[in-house]
């Protein structure tokens, strides 16, 4: 009886260890976990599902294809996204989720500046790479004191950049001398990109004769606006998201506010046209890219999430893409799959997305990368030119 009691245990522990993966007799496959954060709820809630809905596709693309070669290995992706709701407390949750319990060797997002600048310090201790996709304020990257964010990279210009492109444009190109700005006052986007649109106008030679703010959720921009239609300007800044850029535009015509309207990326989305109806014909907005660009690479990827999806690209799937393919870029040539090494290869990342020409430079940035001006035509988003900030 004692020597069966012993075989038995002896048995029941074997099986517990093979079960587990113990012995050798359970290897668990080569992957690579790639993060994601963004809004799937909330105001910003079509942006963030079509950068999940990008970053899903061409992970089950690479995944159909075999996986990526890292070094002598083909690893397959593993894809874990979670929903900040576009606020800054469930970002950094979600961050710490990613790192110390998933452990992903990198992570695609967030798209707003408010929720990519907390979660900087966390990146940064764990050593794990975050590309954000359309977080355009400086401090994403840079800290108030000017030292570089070791983790945090962009595949989207920066909004020093983007309010010169905006301001150069109405400046030189629309002749415009008088400007107001309409901005949210509790959006980091907003408030960056109205403070290098100012100084940059000014400093050409125009007068910013109104600013304004409003706060975020409200429906009434009447009361702002008024003061707007009475300092008379010829353009009107406007560094806000497409849901408020399009009523408030129609608020603003209603009034009987003539002004040429000019705005950021938070602008592009299929739905502007749909809720601004004609309040923003002949306005302008920058942007990344052209989407009508006949290059092979922006079509053949309109065309695929169009295919998979049933509906249009949004400007965020383009910069997913982008974001993405920094990232396995970093990998394939560090040929590793830790966090600081990625990091490293990012560093002097120099690759062609289909917002164009990626070089990443000292601050994590890229730089040389052209804005298109794009300018709304009845239902359509007409590209306008192409320029470069001052």
């Amino acid at each position: 009886m004692r020597v069966r009691s012993v075989l038995s245990a002896v048995l029941i522990v074997c099986l517990a260890l093979a079960l587990v993966g113990c012995g050798g007799s359970g290897k668990k496959s080569d992957t690579i976990k790639i993060g994601w954060l963004g809004p799937k709820t909330g105001d910003t809630a079509l942006w963030g599902q079509a950068e999940y809905d990008t970053v899903a596709m061409l992970i089950e693309d690479y995944n159909t294809k075999g996986g990526i070669k890292v070094g002598d290995k083909t690893y397959k992706l593993e894809f874990i996204g979670y929903d900040d709701k576009g606020d800054s407390t469930e970002a950094v949750n979600i961050i710490k989720r990613l790192t110390s319990q998933d452990h992903v060797s990198a992570i695609v997002g967030p798209q707003g500046s408010g929720e990519a600048i907390p979660i900087a310090s966390y990146a940064n201790e764990a050593k794990v790479p975050v590309v954000a996709t359309t977080a355009t304020n400086p401090k994403v990257t840079v800290t108030e004191n000017g030292t570089v964010n070791s983790a945090m990279f962009r595949a989207c210009f920066t909004d020093p950049y983007q309010g010169s492109v905006a301001a150069t444009f109405a400046f030189d190109k629309l002749g415009k001398r008088k400007a107001a700005i309409f901005m949210s006052v509790d959006d980091a986007y907003s408030a960056g990109l109205t403070q290098f649109f100012k100084e940059t106008f000014i400093k050409m030679g125009g007068t910013v004769v109104a600013e304004v703010s409003f706060t975020a959720g409200e429906k009434d921009f009447r009361a702002p606006l008024t003061k707007i239609k009475a300092a008379n300007p010829d353009v009107i800044f406007m560094p806000n998201y497409y849901n408020d850029v399009a009523i408030s535009a129609k608020q603003a015509r209603e009034l009987g506010i003539k002004a040429v309207m000019l705005g950021g990326d938070g602008w592009p989305s299929e739905n502007l046209i749909s809720l601004a109806g004609n309040a923003l014909e002949g306005c302008f907005f920058v942007n990344h890219l052209d989407f009508n660009d006949p290059d092979p690479a922006i079509q053949s990827f309109k065309k695929a999430f169009k295919d998979k999806y049933g509906r249009n690209a949004e400007l965020n799937s383009y910069m997913a893409h982008d974001s993405l393919t920094m990232i396995i870029d970093a990998i394939q040539r560090a040929k590793s799959t830790k966090g600081e090494d990625i990091i490293k290869a990012l560093e002097t990342t120099d690759i062609q997305g289909v917002t164009g020409h990626i070089k990443i430079g000292a601050t994590h940035d890229p730089v040389g990368k052209d804005a298109a001006i794009i300018k709304i035509v009845g239902p359509d988003m007409l590209f306008q030119e192409k320029m470069q900030g001052k």
